[in-house]
C-alpha cells in the first residue's frame, strides 16, 4: 500500500551533479540502477518512501517470499508454515538460516522485527499487522503468531517490504542507529558495502543468503539517486546504468526505438489520485468535493500526462488489485454541473492552495487541476515543494489539494483500503481525513469474511462509497516506466516495488 504506500510522494532531491559524480565510480563489475527515490534509512521499519521500500527486500528477507513471476506465495525464512481450523493461529517452522556475518536466523530475531513493526511508535506502516495479537517463539525454530480474529489478508501481509527480519541480537548490541547505518546484518540476497546518503548505496551478494545459488550475478549493486529525468536518460543511452527507473512518459516512445534499451512498462498496483483536504474549506463541504471532481477530465488528463500509457481511473482503488470494480461508472466530467454545484456548496471564490512536489508530473498535474478549477470559480494556488516538506505538510493537513500516487503491496484490497478511505485505520485516509463509519465498519468486514464472493460484495460497497463522497479523486492506474539495458537478464520492478536482482545475470 500503502505507501505503504506506499504512498509516497516521488520525492527528488538530487540532481545532475550526483549523476556525474556517479558516472567515475562505474565499472563492469557492477549492476547499476539509478532511481529519483532516495535511500534514506536502512531499517525496515522506519520508512514508507519509495526509496527505501526498493531497498529493502534486497537487504532483508520475510518469512514468506512471492514468485516474482506468478505471483503466488512461498515459502522464505519459513519453510513451513500452518493455520489452525478456526484461523486464529498462525505456526512458522523456519530454515536453517543466516544473517550476513555467519549467526543464525532464530525464532527470537523474527518476534523482535515483527514486534518492532507492530508496536514501535516510530513504525512506518504497522496496520498490516493490526489484527495480531501476540507472537510468541515457541523454540529456536518456530514462531507462533495468535490473531484477535480470522483475517483473510494475513499471509500476504507477512510478505511486504516491512517484514524483513533483522538480528536482534546485533540491534541491541550496536544501538539501532549504529545498526543500521554501518553496515547492518542482512538477512537477504544482498549486505551492504558502502552508503553515500544522498548519492548512493552500494550492495555485494551476500555469502550466506539462504538460497543456494543466489544472488545468481556475483556482481556488485549500485542504486543511484538521481533527480533530474534528462540525466537518468542520459546516463542509460551512454550506458552510465544499465536499469533506469520512473522514465518520463514522454521518453517512453523514444527509448523503445534506442538500440540497446528494453523500454517496458511494467505492472504495477499505482494509483494516481487528488487528495483533498476534508478537514478545511473548501473541501469539507461534500458538494464542492463533488463539484471539483466533476471539473476534472480525467481521461483527458491521463492522454495529457501519460500519454496513453496509463488508464483513466474510476474508483478510489487500484485497477490491478483483487475486487476491483471495473463496472462502477465514476465521477461524469461536467464543467456545467460543476460550476453549479460549486455555486450551491457555498464556496465558490474560495482559494484552494495546491501543494505540488517537484516531480515533473505533479507539476504538470497541479497545472491542470488549477486550470480546470479556476473554470468553475476556485481560486487555486500552486505551492512547490521538495519531496521532505511535502511529507512534512500532509500528514499535519497543511494543504487543500495535491496530486500524488500510491500503490498496494498485495494483490489482496485490505491495505489499500485501510490506507486510502479508512478514517480509523491510522493513516486518516491518506492524510484527507476522510471519515465515513460505515466505510470503516466495511473494511473491518472485509478482512474477517473468508468467502469470496462475499468479500466481493463488501469491496465494491466501499469503492461506490468512497468514491462517491469523493474521499479522493480517482486519476489514474500507472504502469511502472522501467527502461533497461539489454545486457541484463531477468530483473524487473515487481508491482510491490521489489527489485528482482536476485535473479539478475549480466552479460559481459
Amino acid at each position: 500500500m500503502f505507501i505503504p504506500k506506499s504512498l509516497f510522494t516521488g520525492a527528488v532531491l538530487l540532481g545532475l551533479a550526483g549523476a556525474l559524480s556517479f558516472s567515475t565510480a562505474a565499472s563492469a563489475e557492477v549492476i547499476r540502477i539509478v532511481s529519483p527515490y532516495q535511500t534514506t534509512t536502512l531499517d525496515p521499519m522506519r520508512s514508507a518512501s519509495a526509496g527505501n521500500i526498493e531497498t529493502y527486500g534486497l537487504l532483508y528477507s520475510r518469512l514468506l517470499r512471492r514468485n516474482t513471476e506468478t505471483g503466488a506465495l512461498e515459502a522464505g525464512l519459513a519453510e513451513s508454515w500452518e493455520a489452525a481450523a478456526d484461523g486464529l493461529t498462525y505456526t512458522f517452522k523456519l530454515r536453517e538460516a543466516k544473517f550476513s556475518d555467519g549467526s543464525p536466523v532464530t525464532a527470537d530475531d523474527v518476534v523482535f522485527s515483527l514486534e518492532r513493526v507492530r508496536t514501535d511508535k516510530r513504525s512506518a506502516y504497522p496496520a498490516p499487522l493490526g489484527a495480531v495479537e501476540s507472537i510468541t517463539a515457541a523454540d529456536p525454530k518456530t514462531v507462533v503468531v495468535k490473531l484477535k480474529s480470522p483475517f483473510a489478508p494475513f499471509l500476504g501481509n507477512v510478505e511486504i517490504w516491512n517484514m524483513g527480519i533483522v538480528s536482534k541480537k546485533d540491534v541491541e548490541a550496536r544501538g539501532e542507529d549504529k545498526a543500521f547505518t554501518e553496515k547492518p546484518l542482512t538477512s537477504g540476497p544482498y549486505m551492504v558495502k558502502e552508503w553515500r546518503a544522498n548519492e548512493s548505496l552500494t550492495l555485494d551478494p551476500n555469502p550466506n543468503y539462504w538460497r543456494t545459488g543466489y544472488p545468481k550475478s556475483p556482481d556488485a549493486v549500485v542504486l543511484q539517486e538521481v533527480a533530474a529525468a534528462d540525466a537518468r536518460i542520459s546516463m542509460l543511452k551512454a550506458g552510465e546504468t544499465d536499469a533506469v527507473r520512473s522514465v518520463p512518459w514522454s521518453q517512453v516512445e523514444s527509448l523503445k526505438a534506442q538500440d540497446g534499451v528494453d523500454m517496458r512498462l511494467e505492472p504495477s498496483t499505482t494509483i494516481w489520485i487528488t487528495l483533498l483536504n476534508h478537514k478545511r474549506e473548501p473541501f469539507s463541504n461534500a458538494k464542492a468535493r463533488l463539484a471539483a471532481a466533476q471539473a476534472i477530465d480525467n481521461k483527458a488528463l491521463t492522454q495529457a500526462v501519460t500519454q496513453g500509457f496509463a488508464t483513466a481511473a474510476n474508483t478510489t482503488l487500484p485497477g490491478a488489485v483483487d475486487f476491483h470494480d471495473k463496472s462502477y461508472p465514476g465521477i461524469t466530467y461536467d464543467l456545467a454541473k460543476a460550476k453549479a454545484l460549486l455555486e450551491e456548496s457555498g464556496m465558490a471564490g474560495k482559494e484552494v492552495k495546491i501543494l505540488a512536489a517537484t516531480d515533473p508530473s505533479q507539476q504538470q498535474m497541479a497545472l491542470l487541476l488549477q486550470a480546470q478549477w479556476q473554470a468553475i470559480g476556485l481560486k487555486p494556488k500552486i505551492e512547490t515543494v521538495d519531496g521532505g516538506a511535502w511529507w512534512e505538510a500532509i500528514p499535519k493537513g497543511e494543504y487543500d489539494a495535491t496530486p500524488n500516487w500510491w500503490f498496494n503491496e498485495t494483490p489482496d484490497p485490505d491495505l489499500a483500503v485501510r490506507w486510502a478511505v479508512c478514517g480509523s485505520c491510522g493513516s486518516h485516509s491518506y492524510y484527507t481525513f476522510y471519515e465515513n463509519k460505515k466505510v470503516d465498519e466495511l473494511v473491518d468486514a472485509g478482512t474477517r469474511e473468508m468467502d469470496t464472493e462475499k468479500r466481493a460484495k463488501i469491496y465494491k460497497e466501499i469503492q461506490e462509497i468512497s468514491t462517491g463522497e469523493v474521499a479522493q479523486i480517482p486519476l489514474f492506474y500507472a504502469p511502472n516506466t522501467v527502461a533497461y539495458s539489454k545486457k541484463l537478464k531477468g530483473l524487473k520492478l515487481t508491482p510491490s516495488l521489489q527489485w528482482t536482482l536476485e535473479e539478475t545475470t549480466i552479460e559481459k
